[in-house]
């Protein structure tokens, strides 16, 4: 079964969907662009994938991280030493979001 074929119609939609302002020269580009996309999601739709495993990855890829393990920091009273401003024991950080000044 051949894909539909985007149109300029589908193109304008989804521009408008998204937001963006796009020049007639950039709609005629989009249509084809997007229409050869659909075109070979076409093709790999088509392909029988029976005997291919799921991956999330085409290669065998390992944790290159360290292990996470709980490890000293730096002082509480140092770092808050160094806040231009505490309250509570803890950063006192501008209201924000409408909230009345106090």
């Amino acid at each position: 079964m051949a894909p539909e074929r985007i149109t300029r119609a589908d193109v304008e939609h989804v521009a408008h969907l998204a937001r963006l302002a796009l020049t007639e020269p950039e709609i005629e580009e989009l249509t084809g662009q997007l229409g050869d996309i659909l075109g070979y999601a076409a093709q790999v739709s088509a392909l029988d994938l029976t005997e291919v495993p799921p991956t999330a990855h085409p290669l065998p890829l390992v944790n290159v991280f360290r292990p996470d393990e709980a490890r000293p920091g730096v002082d509480r009273d140092e770092v808050l030493a160094q806040a231009p401003a505490t309250e509570n024991n803890r950063f006192r950080v501008p209201r924000i979001l409408g909230e009345a000044r106090g």
